[in-house]
């Protein structure tokens, strides 16, 4: 390891925010021993008790609101009003998988047969260990956190190392249940995390992040057979068929491609336009971006904020000349902000864009909309297919047979029409292909944390 300290850097002023110590072995290996320990009590604890104790946490989590929004924002510079609505949206994901908890985990009963019992359990599986990402710093470990503590587990929350503060805020609303240490922070370079994955008393791996980072996980967590759920990356397109309101799908794609700085694994990050309405949509696409609001992401009229990560900008701009070299037209945007000490990259229009370009076949994870015209529905479909992801897909338009036709034949987690960019907490959140495997959120959120126990009694 290169440094025994982890350094938090503000993306808005490149100052240190904070400097964490990395566990030793020796304090890694206690905190793991006490969260195993933590397990076989809590296990024990019947179902509508869990829930009541998880209620508790998440009511100390909400009462926190301005403080973790402020450190949200100062970690990784998303604006103020987007970490309050964070926070917002976390507990409101966690309520919802409060509400159908005890459907989901209560045993299933089976048709009675004369002289038999049988019914099939939804046991917990242990210590589960929650890798989250930066971008969504609440949403992503509460979409893990809640359901594996209802389904009986304990969590060791490796946070990303750019917004560790985010682990620290879980632990203090939920480790402090009763039992104690059911949530439990740990700070852990990529090596650490490694050798913790082949740790026999981790039971399951929740990850969140890269594909290349989903795949280091994987091969780990093979070793063992241990499942792992992977939520990786998108390139999630849109579709805007000739028949759509406009006005209304652009207001949503560019809010779609830029809320969070384009900081989103489903993000829109890429577009295409029915032909008769492509030169209208550019046009009023750039009239909508050029209303965003560049600044200190602590003031509550900045709109878009720096990116957490400063090679990101490398990216934006190598995917934006990559897509000019094959003939794209550059309307708005297009280079960093090198007046600003930030991570800023302003918000970035391009026209034209070959379906063969990086900006449309890799992840921007920024604020980069490339916009292509197609002739009709069939090409969409071809193009939108043309992707080593599958996270999700936005259909606009009015006619539903249209949007019924894109979902069947799609490949992708989420189908959505007039839609995009959002969590229903109702309903499962996937991906295929290089998006991930596994579900999170609705009530296959909790299968991943559990294991069936098929009970079968006779009496004689």
């Amino acid at each position: 390891m290169k440094s025994m300290t982890l350094k938090v850097i503000n993306p808005y002023n490149q100052e240190i925010l904070h400097e964490m110590p990395y566990e030793t072995q020796h304090h890694l290996d206690e905190k793991l021993t006490r969260a195993r320990k933590a397990f076989e009590v809590w296990r024990r604890v019947p179902l509508t008790a869990r829930v009541q104790e998880v209620w508790e946490g998440l009511k100390r989590f909400r009462a926190n609101t301005e403080e973790i929004a402020r450190e949200v924002t100062l970690q990784m510079g998303k604006p103020i009003r987007e970490a309050r609505q964070e926070v917002k949206t976390c507990c409101d994901r966690a309520e919802h998988m409060l509400s159908i908890a005890v459907s989901c985990l209560t045993p299933d009963l089976l048709p009675p047969v004369p002289g038999f019992h049988r019914r099939i359990e939804h046991e917990p599986l242990g210590v589960v260990l929650n890798i989250a990402a930066w971008n969504y710093p609440l949403l992503i470990p509460v979409n893990v956190i809640v359901p594996a503590l209802l389904a009986g587990n304990t969590v060791l929350l490796k946070h990303s190392g750019r917004t560790p503060l985010c682990g620290l805020q879980f632990e203090r609303a939920f480790g402090g249940l009763v039992p104690s240490d059911l949530v439990t922070n740990v700070i852990l370079s990529h090596e650490q995390t490694a050798l913790l994955i082949g740790d026999p008393r981790i039971s399951h791996v929740a990850f969140t992040g890269s594909v290349e980072g989903g795949r280091d996980i994987y091969r780990e967590a093979s070793r063992r057979f241990i499942d792992v759920g992977l939520e990786l990356g998108g390139k999630d397109p849109a579709y805007v068929a000739a028949d759509v309101n406009l006005d209304f799908a652009v207001e949503n794609i560019v809010d779609g491609a830029c809320y969070n700085a384009g900081q989103s694994c489903c993000a829109v990050e890429r577009v295409y336009v029915h032909h008769r309405l492509y030169d209208d949509f550019l046009t009023k696409a750039q009239a909508v971006m050029e209303r965003y609001r560049l600044g200190n992401p602590l003031a509550e009229e900045t709109t878009l904020g720096p990116l957490a990560n400063r090679s990101a900008l490398d990216i934006l701009e190598g995917q934006v000349q990559n897509g000019l070299s094959l003939g794209a037209r550059l309307i708005m945007g297009g280079r960093r902000l090198t007046s600003e000490k930030g991570n800023f990259f302003p918000p970035t229009l391009m026209a034209d864009v070959h379906n063969d370009a990086t900006a449309m076949q890799e992840e921007s994870f920024g604020p980069l909309l490339p916009v292509l015209a197609v002739e009709n529905d069939d090409q969409a479909l071809l193009l939108m297919d043309e992707t080593r992801y599958g996270l999700t897909a936005s259909v606009w338009t009015q006619d539903r047979e249209r949007a019924e036709r894109f979902a069947r034949e799609l490949e992708a987690g989420t189908i959505y029409q007039n839609r995009c960019d959002y969590l229903d907490p109702a309903l499962a959140w996937t991906g295929v292909r290089d998006s991930g495997k596994g579900s999170t959120l609705s009530r296959y959120g909790f299968l991943p944390f559990t294991r069936r126990k098929s009970i079968h009694f006779r009496s004689i």
